[in-house]
C-alpha cells in the first residue's frame, strides 16, 4: 500500500519537473463542459499569417509557426484553444439600425425640416389645410426614400454566401466532413474540382490545380496553383501557391494549410472595408439640401422685411411678424419634395424599360453629373469568355478570327488577303486548329462551356472552321495532364483508319513544348527544326504576348521528342461589342473612362487602346506604384492615368476616392466580389446583372440587366434630363410665387385693397404646387442633353442664371397683374370684376410661363408644344377650372367672382402671353451669345493649340 502511494507521488513530482500542466478550455458562452487540454507553456502564440507572407516561406517553418500536423491534423483540444482565440470562421455582420430610427433619419434633411417647420407655423396661425397638404407631402416623401434605403443594404450579408457551407478536413488522423465556419489556423483543408476554397490556405499538394479567381483578382483566366515557396512577394494575382476563400476549385485537386480564417481573410479585408464605408451623398441630394438652406435664408429674408416695413409704418410689430410668417410658409415650394420624388420614380421606372435597374432614386441623376466613370475590365468592359482571335502557324501563315462567346458564330481570314478558310484549306491553319480541338478536355453544349475557358476558346475555333467532328477520326488512348510544373497537355490518339499508329497532340507554354519538338509544319510538310527558326518563334511569341494575348503553342507527333511544331494560338478576353462606341460617346460628353483591373499591363492596354481609352500619350499605373504613394501624391496623378492595373480591391476603393477628393463625380462599373468597396465608395456602383457577383449587385446602386455598357449612355441621358425637369419646376414655381407675393407686399405697403382674396388664392396655390407644376417634372428627356458636359456638382438647383430668370418671370407676371389691377381700379375701390380680372389675369400668366418653363434653353416650338402630353392635359383642366370659376355660379359665390366677356379674355391672353414671348425672347439671344462664345473658344484653341 506505501509502495503504491510512493509510486503515485512519484508520477506527480515527475510530471512537474516536465514543466507540463494542465488546462481547462470552456467552449462557447453556455457549454458549461470543461475538458482537460495539454498545454506547453513554452510555446509561442499562434499568430495569423498574411498571404503575402505565407507566400515565401517554407513550409516547414510556416508548419512549425502554426504548430499544425499535416498528416494527422489538429486536435479537439487545439481546435478549441484556437476558436477561443480567433473566432468562428465567418463574417460577422453588425447588428442593423432599428427600422424606426432609420425612418426617422429621413427628417434630417434641411428642406424636409423647413417644410416640418411651416407645418406647424400652419396649425399655430390656424390654416389647417397648408398644414394637412404639407404633412402628407413630408410623409410621401420620406416613405419612399425609406423604402428604397431599406431595400438596398445587403452587399455585406451577400460576403458571408462566399463562404461554404461545409468542407473537407484531416482531423484526429482521418478526414472529416464538417462546417466551414468550424475551420481554425493550421487545420489541413482538403480542395477539389467544384469546392468553394473555406479559407485561405497555403498549398502544399496540388495535382492539376485549376482556381477561378476572377471575383477576387480581376483575372479572366483560371490560376494554375502550386506548392513552391515563392522567391519573393508581389500582388495577390501571382500568389500562386495560395488559395484564397471563396474563389472556386475548377479543375484537379490539392491540399493547404490554413493561414486565415473569417475577418483575417483576403475576402474577410474585403469585408472590413464593406462595414466602414458609408456611401455617399449623391450630387441631387447635395443640391438639395443646399436649396433647403437657401430657402430657409428667403423665408427669413421676408419675415424681417415685413417686420422693418411694419416698424417703418408704426404698426403692431406682432400683426407684421404674423403677416411675414404666413408669407414665407406660402414662398415655402412644399410641392417640390413631392416633384423631385415623382420625377425620379418615373425616371426608375423608364430606366427599366431599357433594362436597367435603379435600387435608389437619387441614383437615377448621379449619372448627369458624373464626370469619371472606373470600370473593371473582365466581365465589365469584356465578355469575360476566352476566345481566340490570331492564329499564327509554323510556316509564318496568319489569320484572324472573327466572334465571341462560346459558340461557333464567327469566321477564320487569312492575313492579308481576306480569304475565308474552312476546314483544311489552308492545311498549316487546318492542322494548328485540329491539334487544339483535340488536345483538349472542354464541351460546349448551347453555347455553353463545360470545362476550361482556354479550351472552350480552342472548342468553338472548331466549330467556325467546320472542324468540331475531328475527334469521330481518332481514338483517344492516354492523355498526360496540365501541371504548373510542366506547363503542357498532350494526349495519346489512333487515327481509326490506321490504329497501328500512335499520334501525339500537345499544347502548351511555348518553352515547354519547343523542347519536344524536332521538326516544324512547313504548309503540311514536317521540316527540320534551326536555332534561327527557334530565334524567329521566341520574337512571333513575344510580339503576340505584348499584343495582350494568352498564347498557347501546339504540336505534333509520332513520339514525344520527335514531335513537329504546328504554331501559335492567340486567345484573349475580348472587349463586348457595344463598348468601343458606347465610350466614345460618353468621352465626348465630357466623361473620362479609366480601366482599373486586376489583370496584366500588357492584357489591360491591349483592351484599352481596342476599345479607345488608351494611346500611347496616356499614362498606366500598377497596384505596387500605388501602394508606394500616399493619399496627396496619389490625387496628384490619378487624373492623368488612363489605365490601372495589377489592383486589389484597396486599390480601387483608393483610386476612386482620390478622384473625388479631386471634386470628380465617380461611377464604378464592376461585377465581382473584389469590385466591392469601390462601388459603395463611388458616388454611383454600376453592376451587371448576368456576370455580376451577388456581393457587386449589393454594393451597387445602379444594375444592367442584359450586361449591356450602352446602357450606361440611357442612364446618363435620364440623369441630366432629371436635373434639368426640377430646375424647371423650382424655375416656375419660385416665380409664380415670389409674383404672389409681390402683390401681396405691395398692396399692403401701399395700404391698398387686398387684389386677391383668400379662396382666389388657395386656388392660385393648387395650381403652383398641383398638377400643372408637377407635369413639368414629367417633360420628356431632350435627346440632345447626352452631348452637354456633366454639371458642375458645386452648382446648387437655384443658380444665378436660374435666379435671374426667376426674377425676370416675376417682375413680368407682377407688372402684368398690377396694370390689370390699376386699370380696374379707377375711382381706388375694389370691386367682383377688379378681382375677378385680377385673379384670371394671374392664372393666365401662371400658364404662359409654366410653357416656356418647359426648356431653359431650347424654343418650345422646336421641342415641341404637345410633346409633353400630361402637361398639356393638365394646362387645359386647369384652364376649364378658372373658366368654372368665373361662369359658374355655385363656384362664383364661393371665389367672389363674375362672368367675364369674350373682349375682356382675348385681352388678359394677349397680355398674359408677353411672359411667353419674353422668355422665349431671352433663350434666343443667350442661345446666339453661348454660340457665338463656343465659336470664338474654338478659333483660339485652333492658334493656341496648347
Amino acid at each position: 500500500m506505501a509502495r503504491r502511494a510512493f509510486l503515485s507521488l512519484f508520477q506527480k513530482v515527475s510530471l512537474v519537473f516536465a514543466r507540463r500542466k494542465y488546462q481547462q478550455v470552456l467552449e462557447g458562452e453556455t457549454d458549461t463542459e470543461l475538458q482537460e487540454v495539454e498545454v506547453n507553456t513554452k510555446k509561442e502564440p499562434i499568430l495569423s499569417v498574411s498571404s503575402k507572407e505565407a507566400s515565401t516561406r517554407q513550409l516547414d517553418d510556416l508548419i512549425s509557426d502554426l504548430q499544425a500536423d499535416l498528416e494527422n491534423g489538429l486536435t479537439d483540444g487545439q481546435v478549441l484553444e484556437r476558436r477561443q482565440q480567433f473566432g468562428w470562421n465567418d463574417f460577422e455582420v453588425d447588428k442593423p439600425e432599428p427600422i424606426w430610427k432609420k425612418y426617422l433619419g429621413q427628417f434630417k434633411d434641411p428642406l424636409i425640416l423647413l417644410l416640418l417647420a411651416s407645418a406647424v407655423i400652419s396649425v399655430i396661425t390656424n390654416e389647417f389645410e397648408d398644414a394637412v397638404s404639407i404633412t402628407v407631402a413630408i410623409v410621401i416623401v420620406v416613405t419612399v426614400a425609406f423604402v428604397q434605403e431599406y431595400h438596398s443594404e445587403k452587399s455585406v450579408q451577400e460576403l458571408g454566401k462566399l463562404i461554404p457551407p461545409e468542407c473537407n478536413c484531416i482531423r484526429g488522423g482521418k478526414v472529416e466532413h464538417l462546417p466551414a465556419r468550424e475551420l481554425v489556423l493550421g487545420d489541413t483543408v482538403c480542395i477539389s474540382i467544384g469546392d468553394r476554397v473555406p479559407a485561405d490556405i497555403r498549398l502544399f499538394e496540388a495535382v492539376d490545380l485549376l482556381i477561378d479567381e476572377s471575383s477576387y483578382t480581376g483575372e479572366s483566366e483560371a490560376s494554375n496553383k502550386s506548392t513552391a515557396s515563392l522567391p519573393e512577394s508581389g500582388d495577390t494575382t501571382s500568389f500562386q501557391n495560395i488559395a484564397f476563400m471563396g474563389t472556386l476549385v475548377q479543375y484537379g485537386n490539392g491540399k493547404g494549410i490554413v493561414i486565415a480564417t473569417g475577418e483575417n481573410s483576403e475576402f474577410g479585408e474585403v469585408f472590413k472595408m464593406m462595414q466602414t464605408e458609408k456611401a455617399p451623398k449623391t450630387p441631387l441630394q447635395k443640391s438639395m439640401n443646399k436649396l433647403g438652406k437657401q430657402l430657409s435664408l428667403f423665408s427669413f429674408s421676408i419675415i424681417g422685411l415685413m417686420m422693418l416695413i411694419g416698424w417703418l409704418q408704426g404698426k403692431s410689430l406682432l400683426g407684421m411678424f404674423t403677416i411675414g410668417v404666413s408669407l414665407a410658409v406660402a414662398a415655402i415650394p412644399e410641392g417640390l419634395p413631392i416633384v423631385v420624388t415623382v420625377t425620379l420614380a418615373l425616371g426608375v421606372i423608364r430606366m427599366s424599360k431599357k433594362r436597367v435597374i435603379v435600387k435608389k432614386l437619387p441614383v437615377v441623376e448621379t449619372l448627369g453629373c458624373c464626370n469619371v466613370i472606373c470600370s473593371d475590365k473582365t466581365g465589365t468592359l469584356t465578355a469575360n469568355q476566352m476566345t481566340v482571335t490570331r492564329l499564327l502557324a509554323s510556316d509564318g501563315t496568319q489569320a484572324e478570327v472573327t466572334g465571341t462567346g462560346y459558340n461557333g458564330k464567327g469566321d477564320v481570314h487569312l492575313l492579308p488577303s481576306g480569304e475565308l478558310i474552312k476546314a483544311f484549306s489552308n492545311v498549316s491553319i487546318g492542322k494548328l486548329v485540329e491539334a487544339g480541338y483535340l488536345c483538349n478536355n472542354a464541351t460546349i453544349n448551347e453555347d455553353t462551356l463545360i470545362g476550361q475557358p482556354t479550351e472552350g476558346a480552342l472548342i468553338a475555333l472548331a466549330m467556325k472552321m467546320d472542324l468540331d467532328q475531328a475527334e469521330q477520326n481518332y481514338i483517344r488512348k492516354k492523355e498526360y495532364p496540365f501541371s504548373s510544373e510542366k506547363k503542357w497537355m498532350a494526349v495519346k490518339c489512333v487515327h481509326k483508319s490506321q490504329e497501328i499508329e500512335e499520334i501525339y497532340f500537345m499544347k502548351g507554354a511555348y518553352e515547354a513544348v519547343i523542347q519536344y519538338c524536332s521538326k516544324y509544319n512547313n504548309s503540311g510538310m514536317p521540316v527540320p527544326l534551326t536555332p534561327q527558326q527557334r530565334a524567329l518563334y521566341v520574337q512571333q511569341q513575344a510580339k503576340l504576348g505584348e499584343e495582350g494575348l494568352r498564347v498557347l503553342t501546339l504540336a505534333v507527333g509520332c513520339e514525344l521528342g520527335e514531335l513537329t511544331f504546328l504554331g501559335f494560338i492567340g486567345i484573349i478576353d475580348p472587349p463586348r461589342t457595344e463598348v468601343k462606341a458606347a465610350i466614345q460617346m460618353l468621352q465626348n460628353s465630357g466623361i473620362a473612362i479609366k480601366m482599373v483591373t486586376g489583370d496584366s499591363m500588357a492584357t489591360a492596354i491591349s483592351i484599352g487602346r481596342s476599345i479607345g481609352i488608351y494611346n500611347d500619350d496616356m499614362e498606366v499605373m500598377s497596384g505596387e506604384q500605388l501602394d508606394q504613394m500616399n493619399n496627396e501624391d496619389l490625387s496628384h496623378l490619378v487624373m492623368k492615368v488612363a489605365i490601372f492595373f495589377r489592383t486589389s480591391p484597396k486599390h480601387k476603393q483608393n483610386i476612386v476616392k482620390a478622384l473625388q477628393s479631386n471634386n470628380a463625380v465617380v461611377g464604378m462599373m464592376g461585377d465581382g466580389v473584389n469590385d466591392a468597396v469601390a462601388l459603395k465608395s463611388a458616388d454611383i456602383g454600376i453592376a451587371m446583372r448576368g456576370t455580376g457577383s451577388d456581393v457587386s449587385k449589393e454594393a451597387a446602386g445602379m444594375i444592367l440587366v442584359d450586361d449591356d455598357f450602352s446602357s450606361i449612355l440611357s442612364a446618363v441621358e435620364e440623369g441630366k434630363g432629371i436635373f434639368y425637369n426640377i430646375k424647371n419646376f423650382v424655375w416656375f414655381q419660385l416665380s409664380t410665387s415670389i409674383s404672389a407675393l409681390s402683390l401681396i407686399v405691395l398692396s399692403t405697403v401701399f395700404n391698398m385693397p387686398n387684389p386677391l382674396n383668400a379662396m382666389q388664392i388657395l386656388w392660385i396655390n393648387i395650381i403652383m404646387d398641383g398638377p400643372p407644376a408637377q407635369s413639368l417634372g414629367v417633360e420628356p428627356v431632350d435627346k440632345d442633353v447626352i452631348k452637354l458636359p456633366p454639371r458642375n456638382i458645386k452648382d446648387s438647383i437655384l443658380s444665378k442664371g436660374l435666379l435671374i430668370k426667376i426674377l425676370f418671370s416675376a417682375v413680368i407676371i407682377m407688372s402684368g397683374t398690377l396694370f390689370v389691377y390699376w386699370k380696374e381700379l379707377p375711382e381706388g375701390k375694389s370691386s367682383t370684376r377688379t378681382t375677378t380680372m385680377t385673379f384670371t389675369c394671374f392664372v393666365f400668366f401662371d400658364m404662359f410661363n409654366a410653357l416656356s418653363c418647359r426648356s431653359q434653353t431650347k424654343s418650345i416650338f422646336k421641342i415641341g408644344l404637345f410633346r409633353n402630353r400630361v402637361f398639356v392635359y393638365t394646362v387645359l383642366g386647369s384652364l376649364l377650372g378658372q373658366m368654372a370659376v368665373i361662369y359658374f355660379p355655385p363656384l362664383q359665390r364661393v371665389f367672389k367672382t363674375e362672368g367675364l366677356g369674350a373682349l375682356d379674355l382675348m385681352f388678359l391672353v394677349a397680355l398674359a402671353s408677353s411672359v411667353f414671348f419674353a422668355l422665349e425672347l431671352w433663350k434666343l439671344i443667350e442661345r446666339i451669345w453661348l454660340s457665338a462664345t463656343a465659336r470664338k473658344n474654338s478659333s483660339n484653341f485652333e492658334v493656341h493649340p496648347c
